[in-house]
């Protein structure tokens, strides 16, 4: 396994300089550069990826059987939630697809669903409120729609 971490890690690697590269592809806003621009967000996750990746190669874990027990099931239950989360995302809009995903994801991690469904609610709203006012980027209301403030 300290191979393929080796080599999962360079390929990473590959992979964050690819999306950091086509991050800065963004044509500029048309008010000019800003501080917080298109290219942001993805350059940020780009150097998260490059340092993980450097971190995989320079201390691979040790060797470990793959879960295929309880475990297992649940990582395939969380791919499931955040691809059914990238889907819904448009339709249903951030805090509806956000509450759904992070609340079945903490009731799958041994939240009580009440709490777990809370918890995804108040980051659903949030990180939407951080991200339309503080960074003025929108993201997507969905059904929510009819409370957009113009």
């Amino acid at each position: 396994m300290t191979f393929n971490d080796r080599i999962f890690g360079v390929l990473m690697i590959v992979l964050a300089v690819a999306y950091g590269w086509g991050a800065t592809q963004f044509p500029e806003p048309f008010g000019g550069a800003e501080s917080v621009g298109p290219d942001t967000f993805p350059l940020l996750l780009a150097v998260v990826l490059v340092l993980s990746s450097l971190y995989m190669i320079v201390r691979p874990d040790p060797d470990h059987a793959w879960p295929w027990s309880r475990t297992g099931i649940e990582l395939i239950v969380a791919v499931v939630v955040l691809i059914l989360y990238a889907l819904l995302l448009q339709p249903l809009g951030f805090v509806i697809s956000t509450t759904l995903a992070v609340g079945t994801l903490c009731w799958r991690m041994g939240a009580r669903p009440l709490n777990a469904y809370l918890t995804g609610a108040v980051s659903g709203v949030v990180v939407y409120f951080l991200f339309s006012f503080a960074l003025d980027l929108a993201l997507p209301l969905g059904v929510l729609s009819f409370l957009e403030v113009n």
